[in-house]
């Protein structure tokens, strides 16, 4: 059932007050007329208690992780404990300025240099950089690296970066931002890359290849050791996008399969939560030959004290004025420390039983778009619908009646009206089983077609939204 929902514009009265401020007791100031407008900023007169509501109102419309089973595939809306969202708002973290000296700031450069060590160990990697500020971001810094290393040794000829068809849309766009022209390579029948068509591209103008393994299919890549040594016996560095990194931390490492460049998302994978544009953090790890190529400044470790190095002539650069986003990396530490090897040795485990057992229990209805045990998260297909004349889109704007946000739809674009399903680690079966009966009864609707499921969703405030539309012509203010 809709909540009838009133707004703070339509209860306006004249004369009702939120607020009540004291009378001043300052000399009033007259401000610049450049500074003051003319217009009556037309601001609603509401009291407290209808503000309160209003706003409350607003977020009770609001899905989130604390609210329901929240399966977006490739986002990994995941654990993010409360306590390290309390620990990153202490004043003592969120008062530290930037340029306070060095001398007054030696706890959280420590907190920063053991969570650098943190990650070359889980990833097999020698060296970290906690500075970018996102994933595409960490993205960008990763190939820059690459470009630096190809300069430095006068391959200035490598200006392609290879890249699978299956994909994040951000690793073409960060490689472009980088200076490299971008190639293609297409996935094989098991969704992995095509060695054949990676060894017909793989040239002395390639600079690299960026891979996500497991890929946006879910398919962990078999061939990963036969890739690493097609690409660095021509030449070229391994980029891996970490964004699936929660498949595989405490299991393997990709700096031992191969890789030379990682990216990990700490927005998705350590403890802070994904979406709504932020905050963000991605930090960079590289094999030794590649350190000295890392952004300035570093932090090391003179004795007991730790200090920021900006004396690295082949440093690919400066990508940030401070030292990257520093209280998600705290949260981040938090979760390393709670968690422990082990632990994020059984999120591992979790993630990848609760895909495959969502796998199993609806592949008959949506096929999987590459058939075989997945890894984190499933992608099967509606392509099955279209019989009925429902596409994957209806599913999913159906699934909210059911309490259940969206899976993510039609990605990757090499899988027939693809739903990625990714349930993470901390979801029980009851809820795992609620969701799969969901997608099957949503299926029986379908098929039976008593329902007009091309009108859903039918119970929440706003129903089918043009998703496309809303994006390119936003409304931001009342009307």
């Amino acid at each position: 059932m809709k909540q009838d929902v009133r707004y703070i514009f339509e209860d306006s009265k004249p004369g009702r007050v939120g607020y009540s401020l004291p009378s001043c007791d300052v000399p009033e100031a007259n401000l610049p007329e450049n500074l003051t407008s003319p217009e009556v900023v037309g601001l609603p007169e509401v009291s407290e208690s209808e503000v309160v509501r209003h706003f409350t109102g607003l977020a009770r419309q609001n899905f989130g992780v604390d609210t329901g089973f929240y399966p977006l595939g490739s986002c990994t809306m995941k654990y993010n404990p409360k306590i390290n969202e309390e620990i990153a708002s202490n004043p003592r973290f969120t008062n530290i300025h930037p340029d306070a000296p060095k001398s007054a700031v030696q706890g959280i450069l420590a907190i920063l240099h053991q969570l650098e060590h943190d990650y070359c160990e889980i990833t097999g990697m020698d060296a970290f950089t906690l500075i970018p500020a996102a994933g595409a971001h960490g993205e960008w810094t990763g190939m820059s690296i690459i470009k630096a290393y190809h300069t430095k040794r006068g391959e200035t000829q490598r200006t392609k970066v290879l890249i699978p068809d299956s994909a994040h849309g951000t690793n073409p766009a960060s490689a472009a931002a980088a200076g490299f022209d971008v190639v293609t390579i297409k996935s094989d029948g098991k969704g992995g890359v095509d060695v054949e068509d990676l060894i017909a591209h793989m040239d002395d103008t390639v600079a690299g290849l960026m891979l996500t393994n497991p890929n946006t299919v879910g398919i962990f890549d078999s061939n990963i050791m036969t890739i690493a040594n097609v690409v660095h016996e021509r030449g070229g560095l391994l980029y891996y996008d970490g964004a699936n990194l929660n498949a595989l931390m405490g299991m393997s490492r990709p700096g031992d399969f191969g890789f030379d460049v990682v990216h990990l998302n700490l927005h998705k994978t350590f403890s802070t939560p994904h979406g709504a544009g932020g905050p963000g953090s991605a930090p960079i790890g590289v094999k030794k030959e590649l350190a000295k190529f890392l952004p300035a400044p570093v932090i090391v470790k003179d004795g007991d004290s730790f200090r920021f190095d900006f004396d690295r002539p082949d440093s690919m650069g400066t990508i940030m004025a401070s030292w990257g986003h520093v209280l998600v990396c705290l949260k981040a530490y938090c979760y390393n420390r709670m968690m422990g090897a082990d632990g994020l040795r059984e999120a591992t485990k979790h993630a990848v039983l609760a895909a495959n057992y969502v796998r199993v229990k609806l592949n008959d209805l949506y096929p999987e778009g590459y058939p075989g045990i997945c890894m984190h998260e499933c992608v099967l297909s509606g392509s099955k619908l279209k019989d009925f004349h429902v596409k994957t889109l209806d599913v999913s704007k159906r699934l909210m009646d059911y309490g259940f946000h969206p899976p993510t739809n039609y990605f990757p674009l090499i899988v027939d009206e693809a739903i990625m399903i990714e349930p993470t680690e901390t979801e029980n079966k009851a809820t795992l089983d609620a969701f799969i009966d969901a997608m099957r009864a949503i299926f029986d609707e379908a098929k039976e077609g008593k329902i007009d499921l091309h009108s859903a969703p039918f119970s929440t405030h706003i129903s089918r939204v043009d998703e496309a539309q809303a994006a390119r012509t936003p409304k931001l203010k009342w009307e």
